[in-house]
């Protein structure tokens, strides 16, 4: 059964935040807030939970552009190949904050991900989703539940999130209405080239 659970960003309540991190230990797929709009993830090391993911999104695991969320910069080293001094500032400058980093993959990347050179990263300015991954112990894979050809009240509501997506979740996390600009895409996976994939949430001049 599906559980939609409150929690306040300013404090996130840490028992709360333990039983949501149990879901995503045994499989468990959640929706949960960030800095931008509500997302669908799961814990990267259970390929299942990746895969029930996908299928939810109507897409192949193996084709999906799925991004990894961190806690914060120290977990860039376990999936993401040694990056130079300027996309290291460009990143140290913005996160954490709205917007999704591709940068090139390294060999500890998920089994899933093994055909893929490149990995979005984020780090949303969320208390919330990053004591989830703190406490989680490794970052969560993530997409958005957000459709551009439905710009609808319920990519914003907790409530009404949990009332359209409870039979394919676990978990939808109530942490306020959400925001439905999704993040801004950057790809530095080149390096000394910074790519604007898709403008979002995070502004440009601050690169």
């Amino acid at each position: 059964m599906s559980q939609l659970i409150k929690i306040f960003e300013e404090n996130p309540n840490e028992r709360e935040i333990n039983k949501i991190v149990k879901v995503l230990k045994k499989g468990g797929v959640i929706i949960y807030p960030t800095d931008t709009v509500y997302g669908l993830g799961c814990d990267i090391t259970n390929t299942k939970a990746m895969e029930k993911v996908a299928r939810i999104k109507g897409i192949k695991l193996n084709k999906a552009n799925f991004s990894f969320i961190c806690y914060d910069l120290s977990n860039l080293s376990d999936y993401v190949r040694q990056i130079n001094t300027s996309t290291f500032k460009i990143l140290k400058r913005n996160l954490p904050g709205p917007y999704t980093f591709v940068l090139p993959g390294n060999n500890n990347l998920p089994k899933a991900f093994k055909n893929k050179s490149t990995v979005g990263i984020r780090i949303p300015d969320n208390n919330i989703i990053r004591e989830l991954v703190k406490q989680l112990g490794n970052p969560i894979m993530s997409t958005s539940i957000y459709d551009e050809d439905d710009l609808i009240e319920y990519t914003t509501d907790p409530e009404l999130i949990y009332e359209k997506w409870k039979s394919n979740v676990d978990v939808v996390i109530n942490g306020g209405y959400g925001d439905n600009t999704p993040s801004t895409i950057i790809d530095l996976s080149v390096e000394g080239e910074v790519n604007i994939l898709r403008k979002g949430k995070g502004g440009i001049a601050e690169l």
